[in-house]
């Protein structure tokens, strides 16, 4: 008899404040519920915990299984005093604890603003975001969020001081290099996508293809010469772009928007050959010439010393930007990518003093442009020299841009003249 009553009280359960442990309804009373927990008398819940303000009810029947919240290992009628709310809500907390060790990124729903952020509900538990992790592009405005779910992550839990911060920042950007890594695996060179512009410089603009930012240098924007990005593109605007370069390790993606389009350059030899006669828009005037635009996407080089069979001075003195011209075609390289053009060829005549059959002059372009005053024409027949091309140093593929102190690297693209000024 002995021995059976000290394995029976062996195998009473030995309880203790703060524990949570597996029950089964007994019975449901008005106002208690009785639970046995395997402990030497049964629990009790108290019915105020069953309809909870601001909670669903919870409705339980005999033989329900259930944990419970030890709240008091025995009151003075010797029951054991149990909580299904604080079991509920310890087993949240250790639930959180996990997602915070493992990284997991949840949805939380903001609950209001004050002063330091915003309190936010996560899996039924009260949290706090500071404004300084709030994504960046709602730091401006917090109440926006109010009432909406955003993705977080954790950042601390502490049960004791009942203390959970979150990070919605931190989710973001672990999304976003989520999706930039897959968007790198997918991606080609030569890919067709679409995005949006996200982002204005004076060097090109960016475009969130979803996941990365890509970049439109201000050379891709256009065959013709485009001296403001904003007149090509605005914040928000959907473009269709190619794939010109990926850089994984830098995250960087090279895009173009003319190459959607025919390179007019590649043609240019057959559309005008030498001694055609073009009509086109004075676009710029140098000291040692003037740009005419002929096509889209195609500017020529007029020379100073073919303006006039007279000595010009001045290029402003002969033509003005803007100004509509005719002029003869003296050659066109569609590798260099350039164009030369004359004024004074298309009417004939030539030099004073001049014998025979006048021929086309051939430039000597200097080391750099320090040499322009000193770099002459020299046509066969001696005439006098005149300023040279300061343009045919300039590097054959890259158009001229206002290089910012960080602008992303790009891979030099074709163009026109350069027109680097002195």
């Amino acid at each position: 008899m002995e021995d059976l009553l000290r394995e029976d009280t062996n195998s009473i359960r030995a309880l203790a404040h703060g524990d949570i442990v597996d029950g089964v309804v007994v019975r449901v009373d008005p106002d208690e519920v009785l639970v046995d927990i395997g402990a030497k008398s049964e629990g009790i819940i108290s019915n105020r915990e069953l309809a909870a303000r601001g909670e669903q009810p919870v409705t339980l029947k005999a033989g329900d299984e259930v944990k419970v919240y030890i709240i008091q290992p025995e009151d003075e009628k010797g029951n054991v005093v149990l909580s299904l709310r604080k079991a509920r809500a310890e087993g949240i907390w250790q639930a959180v604890a996990q997602k915070e060790s493992e990284g997991e990124i949840l949805d939380a729903e903001v609950r209001e603003q004050n002063k330091g952020g915003l309190i936010v509900n996560i899996m039924g538990l009260r949290g706090f975001l500071p404004s300084s992790q709030v994504a960046r592009q709602f730091s401006g405005n917090l109440m926006e969020l109010v009432g909406t779910k955003i993705p977080v992550k954790i950042l601390e839990v502490n049960r004791k001081r009942n203390r959970l911060i979150v990070s919605q920042r931190a989710a973001q950007d672990e999304d976003r290099a989520r999706q930039r890594e897959e968007l790198f695996e997918k991606l080609q060179v030569s890919d067709v996508v679409t995005g949006k512009v996200s982002g204005i410089t004076s060097y090109g603009a960016f475009v969130n293809l979803g996941g990365a930012d890509g970049l439109i240098h201000i050379s891709e924007l256009s065959w013709d010469r485009i001296n403001n990005v904003s007149d090509v593109l605005a914040v928000g605007d959907e473009v269709r772009v190619k794939v010109i370069k990926l850089d994984p390790e830098l995250s960087r993606i090279s895009l173009s928007l003319r190459q959607m389009s025919e390179d007019p350059w590649e043609t240019i030899e057959l559309r005008f050959a030498p001694g055609t006669a073009v009509k086109g828009i004075v676009t710029k005037t140098k000291k040692y010439g003037a740009f005419l635009q002929i096509a889209d996407g195609v500017e020529g080089l007029l020379h100073i010393s073919e303006l006039s069979w007279d000595h010009v001075d001045r290029t402003e003195d002969v033509l003005k930007v803007g100004e509509e011209v005719e002029v003869m075609v003296l050659s066109a390289d569609r590798v260099r990518r350039r164009i030369s053009l004359s004024l004074r060829q298309l009417h004939g005549g030539g030099p004073e003093g001049s014998e025979g059959t006048y021929e086309t002059p051939s430039y000597d372009f200097p080391e750099d442009d320090e040499d322009e005053e000193d770099a002459a024409v020299t046509p066969p027949n001696g005439v006098a020299a005149a300023p040279v091309d300061a343009q045919a140093d300039a590097p054959e593929a890259a158009a001229p841009v206002a290089e910012p102190e960080e602008a992303p690297e790009l891979e030099p693209a074709a163009a026109g003249h350069d027109d680097t000024d002195d």
